[in-house]
């Protein structure tokens, strides 16, 4: 295709084009609202955690105990993303996570362990809730495609990344408040963490109910074997397609050392003397920033230097930071805090868009569960890694030394991965072109 139809083919969506497609927009109102519930439960995980230990290591296996079922599920997740009903995958894992956050009201409320001092029992939940997200991750990501037409695409994933962030900035802020505000004339347990576990509860059921109006047909599935083969083939399809391995390793490596999100409870508590409702504000940040931007694609979509773009954008992301790492004032740290968020949308939107554009429909669960993975690895096992070097350097010196790592990491993959540099146009015939010397038998087989 020449230039001209490629940046077409980018611009032919309007803004709100995908939301043209009425499950779509069921999709789409579920995720807000489920995701607001999980946003203010991590919240209130997190502080419930730091003010029964103190520790940041205890801090930083929260993240772990999320990402351990991933590590070892994922594979087969992806497998059977691509051989069963999305949908229906999706709203069983969601159906494991409300029994998880009734565990945790329930632990709440009895106050047993946190009398005894103890936070395995959380831990366990959260392994549970690791597990629902290593099999609706991959499910999710791989449904997308099925809700829009095949040109409205990225307007869907900009979106997606959009009610995400809004989410993100939304629940954390309301975890805050809901974990400071007594119910009066209610029992005495009904105060901080049950608060919110409760609302995360209902928001779960909503989840399922809209989920299950959803009625689109979904891709065929695939009648491949359930073997080590095919479920790797994934992860062999993604190695052998640079461009692919370049977006999803350059944003493993970045987040994994440059998040500051599991540290939060200490700056807040210690640093920045803010208290819950100042976690809140803080953890809404990020999302506020990625929010904006989010917005100001969806009006202005990417349509040139996508790989140049990512790794530029990373940079901005490690610099950030260093800066809230480095700073004691509650405005420079909410600052910097947008400054990463608005960097790492840029990074989520071309890594989804690559994703399923680079990728045919028969592979996109297994594909998107090495992409899960990934994320997983960055995200919960980042909190874990983050908890791990406060706990030998500090806070302050683990959230600069990580920032420092995210600017080596982009340098490195600028060198790496020569495909990302050149990636252009975020469209299927741009992103697929440098790669069709390779059949897909060639890929997997």
């Amino acid at each position: 295709m020449s230039e001209g139809g490629s940046k077409a083919a980018v611009t032919e969506a309007k803004a709100g084009s995908a939301f043209h497609s009425r499950d779509f927009r069921l999709y789409q109102s579920a995720r807000l609202m489920v995701i607001v519930g999980a946003e203010a439960q991590s919240v209130a995980v997190a502080w419930q955690v730091y003010a029964i230990t103190h520790s940041a290591l205890d801090l930083g296996l929260t993240g772990l105990a999320l990402f351990l079922p991933g590590l070892f599920m994922v594979l087969p997740a992806g497998h059977i993303a691509d051989r069963f009903d999305r949908r229906k995958i999706i709203l069983a894992c969601y159906g494991l996570q409300a029994l998880c956050t009734m565990a945790l009201l329930w632990l709440s409320l009895t106050k047993t362990h946190i009398s005894n001092g103890r936070v395995w029992p959380i831990y366990a939940v959260l392994l549970g809730i690791g597990v629902g997200r290593a099999f609706s991750g991959p499910a999710s990501s791989a449904m997308l495609p099925s809700l829009v037409p095949k040109g409205h695409f990225v307007n869907a994933v900009t979106w997606g990344a959009t009610i995400y962030q809004a989410a993100n900035m939304v629940g954390p802020t309301v975890g805050g408040l809901l974990f400071t505000l007594p119910l009066v004339g209610m029992m005495t347990p009904w105060n901080g963490a049950a608060i919110v576990y409760a609302f995360t509860l209902f928001t779960l059921l909503g989840f399922l109910i809209l989920a299950g109006m959803i009625r689109t047909k979904m891709d065929r599935a695939t009648k491949t074997q359930f073997n080590a083969k095919s479920m790797l083939a994934g992860l062999e399809y993604v190695w052998k397609t640079k461009l692919l391995l370049g977006s999803i390793s350059l944003d493993l490596f970045a987040v994994l050392l440059g998040g500051a999100v599991a540290l939060l409870p200490i700056f807040a508590t210690d640093i920045l003397h803010a208290g819950p409702r100042g976690l809140g504000l803080l953890r809404a940040m990020p999302a506020l920033g990625a929010l904006a931007v989010s917005l100001l694609m969806v009006v202005k979509p990417i349509q040139r230097n996508a790989g140049w773009l990512m790794l530029s954008c990373v940079g901005i992301f490690g610099a950030a930071t260093i800066v809230f790492g480095l700073s004691k004032n509650i405005w420079i740290s909410l600052i910097a805090l947008v400054i990463v968020g608005g960097s790492d949308m840029v990074s989520v939107v071309i890594r989804g868009s690559v994703l399923q554009l680079a990728t045919p429909p028969e592979m996109r669960g297994r594909v998107s569960a090495v992409n899960w993975l990934f994320i997983g690895a960055s995200n919960e096992f980042g909190e874990f890694e983050s908890g791990l070097t406060a706990h030998w350097w500090g806070a302050v010196r683990a959230v600069v030394v990580g920032g420092i790592g995210t600017l080596v990491v982009m340098s490195a993959g600028a060198a790496l991965f020569p495909a990302l540099r050149r990636a252009d146009a975020l469209t299927a015939e741009s992103l697929m072109g440098p790669e069709r010397e390779l059949s897909l038998a060639e890929r997997v087989d």
